[in-house]
């Protein structure tokens, strides 16, 4: 078989002769070309360098948590005709918490969620935001993705394809999951783009990777590094192909986490004063503040978008509370309130906050009506619900957009999911208009043909 096919790397220095002709334009090609996780020049300045993702798989209620609304306390019961409904009534339920205002911004948060009340200062909510389907399957994806309806890649696959990684002996995108969402692990796959941008899951434990530690390292040490001369001679020989290259620079990523992912997720060497923030107990199964504190830990080392996936063990153990909202909300809200808290407190004080963007989200929220046999939970809601952002260019201690009495229908300053990625890639640096992908003869981008920046929650 001939090997005198030209790569797309020969193409491309033949183009330019040698020379420096566009040298910022083609070292970026074959920066790509060899090492798809090399760090990459954003398209403006950027105020958020890394990302870190929550998410309460399940679907939060915002009326319960960051929405208050005087009328559904006023008409607690009371039937109320519904836009679409053909007509039909459905009966209101105040919300199951009281609300007060607080902090110095004097935000309103709801009693469920003490501790991440006491951080209003630093949170921008929104509460306008609007996705595109019901179904929590569809809707995970569309929050993680975009697309409700094709598989498509993660906003973490993105953000790694876009700027690379800080540190080449950690993936850029991790997913700490006890337990997968609703999705499986679809809704942080790279699908189109190349495999290094994959989200790497990780589950709290003895063995947070599994095989990550090899079982005789010198052993090891010594085969890997005569395979490397092998590799390195078999990419002399092909021209330094470079998905050759690319699949060789994997292998490499993968040695060096065995070095140093194992030390990333060993918290013992945190402070008792650190540990007892996170609420995390020395003997007790990791929690919730184990994902949290560990979050810090991998942005710390480099690791450029990290997410943290909430939700309990059992098939309905997550923030969706179609039958009894006070109890199911209740148990989600102590596992993550304060981990949640401290997170943000924590990168504050390592001044890792100013360039650290925190994401607090589900998939959907819940409408005001009552839903199941009890009368005491809610449905799901596409139409109105709330996300939280804070940290690196979003202004703290601020409201944006409004919804009607009954919390139903978007009335002021709408944010569909598409404007919600845009604006944190914006953050980022990333134009979400330019981070396009070529695949099937069409330029994929994660806001499909939509999305505009919400320019008014930035600092």
């Amino acid at each position: 078989m001939s090997t005198d096919r030209c790569t797309r790397r020969q193409a491309l220095r033949s183009l330019v002769g040698g020379s420096a002709l566009f040298p910022a334009l083609l070292s970026d090609l074959l920066a790509r070309d060899a090492d798809p996780l090399a760090p990459r020049p954003s398209h403006h300045p950027a105020r958020a360098k890394r990302v870190i993702f929550v998410f309460l798989s399940g679907g939060i209620s915002q009326l319960d948590t960051f929405d208050p609304k005087p009328r559904l306390v006023a008409d607690h019961l009371k039937e109320v005709a519904v836009e679409g409904a053909h007509g039909k009534k459905l009966k209101v339920l105040k919300p199951f918490w009281e609300f007060r205002p607080r902090r110095a911004c004097g935000m309103p948060v709801s009693e469920l969620l003490p501790h991440l009340g006491d951080a209003a200062d630093e949170l921008c909510v929104i509460r306008s935001m609007k996705a595109d389907h019901r179904d929590h399957t569809q809707g995970t994806l569309g929050m993680h993705t975009g697309s409700v309806t094709f598989t498509r890649p993660s906003l973490g696959s993105w953000v790694s394809y876009g700027l690379g990684t800080e540190n080449r002996n950690l993936p850029s995108f991790m997913v700490i999951a006890p337990h997968l969402p609703f999705g499986g692990e679809q809704p942080w796959s790279s699908d189109f783009l190349p495999g290094a941008h994959q989200g790497t899951r990780v589950q709290p434990g003895p063995d947070p990777v599994p095989f990550l530690r090899p079982p005789a390292p010198a052993a090891q040490e010594a085969e890997r590094s005569l395979l490397e001369a092998y590799n390195r001679r078999h990419l002399e020989e092909r021209g330094g192909d470079p998905r050759l290259a690319a699949r060789i620079r994997s292998f490499e990523t993968a040695f060096g986490m065995q070095v140093e992912a194992p030390e990333a997720f060993d918290v013992s060497k945190e402070s008792e004063a650190t540990l007892r923030l996170y609420g995390i107990e020395p003997g007790k199964p990791p929690g919730f503040g184990w994902q949290c504190l560990v979050a810090r830990r991998l942005v710390e080392r480099g690791v450029r978008f990290v997410e943290l996936v909430e939700r309990g063990a059992g098939m309905y153990d997550t923030w969706d509370s179609h039958e009894d909202l006070p109890a199911d909300h209740a148990r989600r809200a102590r596992a993550a309130d304060r981990p949640m808290a401290a997170l943000l407190r924590d990168l504050r004080a390592r001044g890792l906050l100013e360039d650290t963007l925190v994401v607090i989200t589900s998939e959907f929220g819940r409408p005001p009506f009552e839903d199941g046999s009890k009368g005491r939970g809610r449905s799901h809601q596409i139409s109105a619900f709330t996300s939280v952002l804070a940290g690196a260019g979003v202004r703290g201690g601020h409201v944006h957009g409004e919804t009607d009495d009954y919390g139903i229908q978007v009335i002021r300053d709408p944010v569909h999911v598409h404007d919600f990625h845009a604006t944190i890639l914006h953050l980022l640096g990333l134009d979400h208009e330019r981070l396009t992908f070529r695949h099937l003869g069409r330029d994929f981008r994660l806001t499909d043909v939509a999305g505009r920046v919400v320019r008014e929650i930035l600092a």
